[in-house]
């Protein structure tokens, strides 16, 4: 069975700020994030995910956690929400070491927490993060790989199209919210919700395509449902063995994330 997460061997709490701030389509947004620390972080892999920490509205700075270890989650709900930061999960799309910088990808939104603040971002704006760690894990004698998710999954999937070897051969599959937010992205298989429940659309694409008849790896992430339904389709009707495919649910219809 593929481990779901592959933790980092060492990590701390890096505290960095915004640098600049591109608007990609009408729903997604990219912030560049920058400073010495950035050479703290020991990049890891293609979708390398971290804790993002920004402050909420009307707070003049950002109080990090101080601990580099999972305390922080209760170091954190100690403080009061006047001084609190919300945190969320979000995947690395690009690091550059050398020019003290990284990349983070958003899908934005309502009127959500995060939304919110990348909206309202501007170049010397605090933020967060701290390494969670990697769960793409293609096995090296694998040379086919399927990548399903929808728009939260984006941005890592695109980290995944550009770290694989040109040798494996990739289909991948993404929906997002309209077709205004389709990127002129040949490498992927684009489909929009357009108003249906997230993640429908892409996993009926994914019923009706024609997959490898090679033995391939799968990747997929995104709604809870959309990732264990891809999981159990490719299981039970396409007879693909359940320790090649690794799912992660980054979040579900209804419920908001904790913070």
């Amino acid at each position: 069975m593929i481990p779901k997460v592959k933790l980092p061997a060492s990590r701390t709490m890096i505290t960095l700020e915004v640098r600049r701030r591109e608007l990609l389509t009408p729903g997604f947004a990219s912030l560049t994030l920058g400073g010495p620390a950035v050479r703290d972080l020991v990049v890891a892999g293609n979708d390398q995910a971290v804790r993002l920490f920004f402050p909420r509205e009307g707070q003049a700075e950002l109080r990090m956690p101080t601990v580099s270890s999972e305390a922080w989650i209760a170091q954190l709900l100690l403080q009061p929400k006047s001084v609190r930061p919300w945190v969320r999960n979000l995947t690395i799309r690009r690091v550059r070491p050398a020019d003290e910088e990284l990349d983070i990808e958003f899908a934005v939104h309502g009127n959500s927490p995060m939304s919110s603040w990348v909206r309202r971002a501007s170049p010397g704006s605090p933020a967060g993060i701290f390494d969670i760690g990697t769960m793409y894990r293609r096995p090296a004698e694998v040379e086919h790989q399927l990548l399903v998710g929808d728009e939260t999954a984006l941005p890592a999937i695109l980290a995944i199209l550009d770290g694989t070897p040109p040798t494996v051969t990739t289909e991948a599959y993404v929906e997002v919210a309209t077709p205004a937010d389709i990127r002129p992205d040949p490498r992927i298989h684009w489909s929009s919700g357009n108003g249906h429940r997230p993640g429908d659309v892409v996993l009926d694409v994914l019923k009706n395509a024609t997959l490898s008849t090679d033995r391939f790896y799968t990747w997929t992430a995104g709604e809870s449902r959309l990732a264990t339904s891809v999981r159990r389709h490719l299981v039970n009707d396409r007879g693909v063995p359940k320790r090649d495919i690794s799912f992660f649910g980054y979040w579900r219809v209804g419920r908001s994330a904790p913070g």
